[in-house]
C-alpha cells in the first residue's frame, strides 16, 4: 500500500495552487504523520508546466511511493469539469512525455479517487455545476513512479473557484488517508469511445469494475504495443478488456481489436455486458 504521496502542482497553474492551498488545512504535521506511520504527503511547487517531464525533479519524485498532480484542465468547448486521468501517449507526444508510452497507475486508486470526487462534488453542492469525468490516457509527464492528474477545468473562473479547488482538495487528502487495496474489484483497460468517456464514467462509478488506461476513439488504430503498454503500466493483474463497441468506428477496427486480444489471450467484454 502506498505510504508516502507527493502532490505536484505548478506556481503557473490557477487551479493547481488553488487545489494545494486549500490542501493545507487539511495536511497533518509530517513530523506526526511520520510518528504514527500513517499515510502523509508532501507539496512539490514547479515553476513551469508539470506535464513535461524536463521540468520535474525526477530524483525527488522517485522517493515516494504515489504522486498526484493538481491541475488545470483546458478545453475548446470551455466545459466546467472536475476530471481525473493517468498521463501517458499512446501515439505522438505533442504535449509533454513521450511518444507511446504512459505512466504506471493503479485500477483501484483512480476508481476509488473519482468516487470521492463524485462524493465530494454533490455533497458541497457543485455536482450540478461541474461534469464530473474520467479523461483517456493523455499528455505528459512521463515518470516511473505511479501517478494521476485531477483537474479543474475549463477557465479562469473555474480555476478560481474556491469551492471547485476545496472539492478536489478534500477528495486528495481522503485517497491518501483512505486509500486501501479492494481485492473484490475486477480490473480493466478500456478502449474506445470519446476523451471524456461516458460509458467509461459510469462503469467506474456504478460497478464493481475499476478502469486503468483508457485508449481512445481518436488514438485508434489499434496496435498490440498500444495494448502491451496498458497492461504493463497498470499495478494490478488485469481480469479483462473493456470496449465501447459503437465507440471504436468501423468494423473492422472491433475486428483487428479482438484479433489482438485473442492473439495475447485476453478476456473482453462490450460496455453493456458490465452489471451496474
Amino acid at each position: 500500500m502506498y505510504q508516502k504521496y507527493l502532490i505536484i502542482a505548478s506556481k503557473k497553474d490557477l487551479a493547481g495552487m488553488n487545489i494545494t492551498k486549500n490542501l493545507e488545512q487539511f495536511r497533518e504535521n509530517p513530523l506526526m504523520a511520520s510518528m504514527k506511520n500513517a499515510p502523509s504527503y508532501d507539496f512539490y511547487f514547479v515553476e513551469n508546466e508539470t506535464i513535461f517531464t524536463e521540468n520535474l525533479d525526477l530524483e525527488k519524485i522517485n522517493k515516494y511511493d504515489f504522486v498526484i498532480f493538481a491541475s488545470k484542465h483546458e478545453s475548446e468547448q470551455k466545459e466546467k469539469t472536475l476530471s481525473v486521468h493517468i498521463p501517458g501517449n499512446w501515439r505522438n507526444a505533442e504535449h509533454g512525455g513521450t511518444k507511446g508510452k504512459v505512466c504506471l497507475s493503479s485500477a483501484v486508486f483512480q476508481k476509488q479517487i473519482f468516487e470521492k470526487l463524485a462524493k465530494n462534488a454533490k455533497e458541497h453542492g457543485i455536482d450540478d455545476k461541474y461534469k464530473l469525468t474520467l479523461e483517456a490516457t493523455h499528455h505528459g509527464p512521463l515518470i516511473s513512479k505511479p501517478c494521476i492528474f485531477i483537474e479543474i477545468g475549463s477557465t479562469a473562473n473555474e480555476w478560481n473557484d474556491r469551492r471547485a479547488a476545496f472539492v478536489v482538495a478534500k477528495t486528495i487528502d481522503e485517497i491518501v488517508k483512505e486509500f486501501r487495496p479492494n481485492p473484490y474489484s475486477e480490473i480493466a483497460i478500456a478502449i474506445g469511445g470519446p476523451h471524456y468517456c461516458p460509458s467509461f464514467n459510469q462503469i467506474q462509478l456504478k460497478s464493481n469494475v475499476a478502469i486503468s488506461h483508457v485508449i481512445p476513439k481518436y488514438s485508434l488504430p489499434i496496435t498490440e504495443e498500444m495494448i502491451n503498454e496498458a497492461i504493463e503500466k497498470t499495478e494490478e493483474e488485469l481480469d479483462f478488456v473493456i470496449i465501447d463497441w459503437k465507440g471504436v468506428g468501423i468494423s473492422e477496427e472491433r475486428q483487428r481489436i479482438i484479433e489482438i486480444l485473442d492473439k495475447k489471450y485476453l478476456a473482453w467484454k462490450k460496455t453493456g455486458d458490465i452489471s451496474k
